[in-house]
This record gives C-alpha cells, sequence and structure tokens, in this order.
C-alpha cells in the first residue's frame, strides 16, 4: 500500500480542481439555505401582520357624512370580542398610503374610500363574519376584507420558494456526488493494478474500497468547510450593512442563518462518502476478469 494508506495517486492538480468544484457547489448551496430561510421568515412575517389586522370599507347613508360613518363603525367594532383596536381613517391618512402609487396630483379630486383599520387579538382574533354581523346590527353598509386572500398568496409563495430550495439542494448534491463518482473511478483506473496486487496480498473489497471513500470524504469535508465559511462571510457581511433588516424588510437575514451553514462540510462529506462508494462498488464490479476474480479471491481470503 502506499504511503499514507491510500491508494489513489497523488494528483495534488487534479483534486484542487474538484475541491474547487465542490466547495462553489456548496457555496451556493449555503446561499440558496440563507436565502429560502428569510424568504421562509418575511413570509411568516407578513402573514402574521396580515392576520392580526383586517380592513373595514364603509358606505354612508344619505342622512350622514363618511367621516360619521367611519367613526360610528369604528366605535361598533371596537366593542366586539377579539378586537383590541378600531380607528376609522381620515382623508389625510388616507392620502398618505395612496400617495406612493398615485402621485400627488390625482389625489385631490380623487373620491377616496371610508376605512376603518382593526387591529385584532393576537390570541383569540375576531373572524370576519363577527364583524360583519356587528356592522350589520349597528345598520352600517360596510364589507370586511381579513386579508385571506393575501394571506393565501404569501403562503403558497413560501411554499413555492421552500420546494424551489429542496430542489436546488437536491441539483447541488447530485452535481457535487457526481464529480466525485467520476473521480473515483478515474482513480481506480489508475490504480487497476495496484487493486490487483492487494487484492491478491489479501486486503479485502471493503478495505479497497474504504481508501477511496476516506481519500474523498475529507476532501468534500475540507472544500464544503471552505465554501460554507465563505458564504458565512458574505452573509456576515450583507447583514452588517444592511442593519436590522437585513438585505431588506422583503428578505430578512438572522444571525442565526450563519450556524446553519456549519454543517455544509457534514454534508458535503456525507455526499461523497455515499458517491465513493457507489462509484467504487461499481468499478471494481466491472472490471476486467482477472481484476474482478483477483478482487473476490482476496475478500474471500480476507473474509
Amino acid at each position: 500500500m502506499s504511503r499514507g494508506g491510500s491508494l489513489l495517486p497523488r494528483d495534488p492538480g487534479g483534486e484542487a480542481w474538484l475541491g474547487a468544484v465542490i466547495g462553489v457547489l456548496c457555496f451556493i448551496a449555503c446561499l440558496m439555505a440563507a436565502g429560502a430561510l428569510a424568504a421562509d421568515r418575511a413570509a411568516h412575517g407578513w402573514s402574521a401582520r396580515l392576520r392580526a389586522e383586517a380592513t373595514v370599507q364603509v358606505r354612508p347613508r344619505a342622512d350622514e357624512t363618511g367621516d360619521a360613518a367611519a367613526a360610528r363603525a369604528a366605535e361598533t367594532l371596537s366593542g366586539v370580542d377579539g378586537v383590541e383596536e378600531a380607528r376609522a381613517l381620515d382623508r389625510e391618512a388616507a392620502e398618505a398610503l395612496l400617495r406612493p402609487w398615485m402621485g400627488e396630483a390625482a389625489l385631490e379630486d380623487l373620491p377616496l374610500p371610508h376605512l376603518v383599520t382593526v387591529r385584532l387579538s393576537s390570541e383569540s382574533p375576531a373572524s370576519a363574519e363577527a364583524l360583519g354581523e356587528a356592522l350589520a346590527e349597528a345598520g352600517l353598509d360596510a364589507s370586511v376584507d381579513d386579508h385571506s386572500l393575501w394571506r393565501g398568496e404569501i403562503e403558497r409563495s413560501a411554499l413555492t420558494l421552500t420546494s424551489l430550495a429542496l430542489a436546488a439542494f437536491a441539483l447541488t448534491a447530485g452535481a457535487a456526488g457526481a464529480a466525485i463518482t467520476y473521480a473515483t473511478r478515474a482513480g481506480i483506473a489508475a490504480r487497476r493494478r495496484e487493486i490487483e496486487i492487494l487484492s491478491l496480498s489479501g486486503a479485502g473489497r471493503g478495505q479497497i474500497i474504504w481508501q477511496f471513500q476516506k481519500r474523498f470524504g475529507r476532501l468534500a469535508a475540507l472544500a464544503g468547510a471552505g465554501g460554507g465559511a465563505a458564504a458565512a462571510a458574505l452573509l456576515a457581511a450583507v447583514r452588517l450593512a444592511g442593519g436590522e433588516g437585513g438585505v431588506s424588510p422583503a428578505l430578512p437575514l438572522a444571525w442565526s442563518d450563519l450556524f446553519i451553514l456549519s454543517l455544509s462540510p457534514l454534508l458535503a462529506a456525507t455526499v461523497a462518502l455515499a458517491a465513493a462508494w457507489l462509484a467504487a462498488r461499481r468499478a471494481l464490479d466491472k472490471g476486467p476478469p482477472g481484476a474482478a476474480s483477483s478482487v473476490s479471491s482476496g475478500a474471500g481470503s480476507v473474509e
């Protein structure tokens, strides 16, 4: 057996390229994981805020103004169980909400709806049906929007992002496994004669395969550590530059996300061990007849 117990030829250049490929794949996978966590966190935050609020549009009667109808609706809803606060929006507040979308000039002559914002209890929020019944009993013509449509869209978006992240992880792991499989087969082909000699000398099949697993597992662990560290450094810089909101309120990053990236070496080594095991077994099984028989006889003599 060669120095260090390795059957593979010393090829620093080839191993460096393989390690670089695995490191880049781990770097991309870590960024995808962090992005998926941030998107999921943002989606759940938006969903929670929408679940805690409702909006009521009031249509005034002929004998009252819109502001009076909205104030009466806010007073009515304040007494409903599960409502923490109900506040009627005046025209200035409604214009402030619409100004970023419609501009300043169009708001002066635009008839705006009369709205009431409702903040619901976090423990037992009132349902849209309960709010509608209270308004109807008070003789108010109003419609209640509990934001269920927007919540559904956000939750579906979060599920889609999670599915895409899982698919990206699967593709990345598959690419790393393919690269390691190719390198393992190349190593076995380069050392076919040495493997035959070791088999005749009593080296078991499992011992030979373990040499390849150990070599590529160590390589993948180091490359995964490098890729994970680079991703962690980049995300830390982005987190510091973005302040409390991370990249932005729409994609918030947390310091706890960096701890998940520490799993990168373990995952990379696991993929490498599995890929090297499969590749070595297949390569030994499909080798030349003399090699296959010699390996089998050697394995039988040890086992």
